[in-house]
């Protein structure tokens, strides 16, 4: 609820200070005397339209500040802490105009946007009357006071769980569809790498391997020759193979004649004989080894070649070509698996299509009742706010299936026929001023606590209206403030007597200057207020006993009394 107001250099007002209660506060003055000064200065400390023109002449810088007291769990402290504002405790919302008409905007004595500040304000405060654009003339709140109204948070919680599902559903079905196209597209790319590489079946170290045979053939042609003349210098007539042993033989028939002189000669012979026999062999297994082979080089560079090409065309060395003839197998291997996802991916979609869809069928059937309860309860308000030939209905709309949304398939509004036989229209079409707000009254009082902001403003709803009518409009706004903050701007006795607080809006000459006052009146001054509402000019006795008559036999309690200018 609103809790404080402070007003500097705003219009007419230099400086004023009021607090605020719980309950019904009526506002009272003579025409002219400043009592939408109090509704511009409200409007604008919660995000309306800044003008110039409010900053007091002569004055610098106007500055309205709204304190607010709002439960612990109102809408509004959440959507503040979701801005990153402190939202525990009261709520302080302050506006400054300089005179070149900026304005500037503060939560908690944080800057904030005028955006921030108008959302916020319209969660706290609505204030109905001649240029009135939020609260229930928004038809975009309607449908969620219509389910507040019934009751139907329950349904409206499984309708949006079944939404969400819904559209993971879609978005599954949506990501795999688009991953499906992209692999549609590399399909046939991805076939020719696994078949070429399949078809070249390559294997780890195959490369190393065959760059050394290939460096071995290669030599093998060039030393041919030179390992030919070496088996020919070791073995052969006239080769040191030969001649050695033929060195030994002549030396073994002299050796028993040299008597030992010739033993170490012989033994070393010998030895060297092993030796080249054993360096004759080895050069010719090498030379066996080493033949040269124009075909066996040719393959071997022939397939050398083609992993190289291979791992240029496919990117990496030539050991990975088997990783990646893996890899492109198992994309393959994917997309044959892939349609079958895809079907259970849409299975999934259809029922989740079909839960939403059951839900949101009973949504709308449990609407359509609380839509029929709440035009029955309006009716009965209409009479006797002299509203009886108007005729009001709640309409429901189903919405296209490709609209729907977390909340359903129907868009709520409220309508209202100013006379029978007229067409039906949106609130907005309602005559302007006392008609509208009590029209509005009649859907505040029927739709009591649901969706409601914390503090309601009615400016003159009871303008054209007197008697009988005037009483009922102070009852209907006094049943109202048992729930929630109600200030009503007002010129019927019937209605000021109703309120529990009275502030006296007045105007007069101060230093020079037209100023407005606003007072906190006592019993006492209450009295008189309403006496004069009576008689007019002149306050008679007679109008006194009437105020008491309707304010009743017990007065209210003296509140504290403030005063401003």
């Amino acid at each position: 609820m609103l809790t404080s107001l402070s007003i500097r250099d705003f219009v007419l007002i230099e400086r004023l200070d009021l607090e605020f209660a719980p309950g019904l506060c009526v506002l009272t003055g003579e025409t002219g005397a400043g009592k939408s000064i109090l509704l511009d200065a409200l409007g604008l400390a919660t995000g309306g339209r800044a003008e110039r023109g409010f900053v007091r002449a002569g004055g610098a810088q106007a500055t309205v500040t709204a304190v607010f007291d709002p439960p612990g769990n109102h809408p509004v402290r959440a959507a503040l802490s979701g801005n990153g504002l402190e939202s525990e405790g009261a709520l302080i919302f302050r506006r400054a105009i300089g005179a070149d008409g900026r304005s500037r905007a503060f939560v908690n004595d944080q800057a904030v946007s005028i955006g921030l500040m108008r959302e916020a304000g319209a969660m706290l405060l609505e204030i109905h009357g001649q240029h009135d654009d939020r609260g229930l003339l928004d038809g975009a709140g309607h449908r969620n006071l219509l389910d507040a109204f019934g009751g139907l948070s329950d349904e409206v919680a499984e309708v949006e769980g079944a939404w969400r599902a819904l559209s993971a559903a879609e978005e599954a079905l949506r990501v795999e569809a688009e991953a499906q196209s992209r692999a549609a597209q590399d399909f046939d790319y991805l076939k020719h790498v696994a078949d070429e590489l399949r078809t070249l079946d390559s294997r780890p170290g195959e490369e190393t391997e065959l760059a050394n045979l290939r460096a071995v053939m290669m030599a093998s042609e060039k030393i041919s020759s030179d390992l030919n003349d070496a088996v020919d210098a070791l073995s052969g007539q006239g080769g040191v193979e030969a001649r050695l042993n033929l060195a030994l033989r002549r030396l073994g028939r002299a050796q028993s004649a040299a008597q030992g002189r010739l033993d170490a000669a012989v033994a070393a012979l010998d030895r060297a004989v092993i030796e080249v026999s054993e360096a004759r062999r080895t050069v010719e297994a090498a030379t066996r080894g080493m033949a040269f082979d124009a075909n066996g080089l040719e393959r071997a560079e022939t397939r050398l070649f083609a992993l190289r090409a291979a791992a240029r065309k496919y990117g990496g060395s030539c050991d990975s070509l088997a990783t990646k003839r893996a890899e492109a197998e198992a994309r393959l291997a994917a997309l044959s698996g892939a349609q079958s996802r895809a079907r259970e991916l849409e299975r999934l979609k259809v029922a989740a299509r079909a839960k939403y869809n059951s839900a949101a069928d009973t949504l709308s059937e449990r609407r359509a009742k609380a839509a029929a309860a709440l035009d029955a309860r309006v009716a009965t308000e209409l009479a006797p706010l002299k509203l009886g030939s108007a005729l009001f209905r709640t309409q429901i709309d189903r919405i296209p299936p490709e609209s729907a949304g977390p909340h359903g398939q129907d868009r709520a509004e409220f309508m209202v026929a100013t006379n029978p036989g007229a067409p039906f229209g949106g609130l907005t079409r309602i005559a302007s001023g006392g008609e509208l707000a009590r029209f509005i009254l009649a859907l505040k009082v029927s739709l009591a606590d649901e969706g409601s902001a914390s503090t309601l403003i009615f400016d003159e709803v009871d303008r054209g209206v007197g008697g009988a009518v005037a009483d009922a409009v102070g009852e209907r706004l006094a049943r109202l403030a048992k729930g929630e903050q109600v200030l009503v701007v007002t010129h019927s006795p019937q209605v000021a007597a109703r309120g529990a607080h009275h502030l006296r809006v007045s105007k007069a000459m101060a230093a020079g200057a037209m100023a407005t006052r606003v007072e906190l009146l006592d019993a006492a001054g209450r009295r008189e207020e309403i006496a004069r509402m009576l008689a007019g000019a002149k306050v008679t006795d007679e109008a006194r006993a009437a105020a008491d008559q309707l304010i009743g036999a017990t007065l209210e309690p003296a509140p504290k009394r403030r005063r401003a200018t």
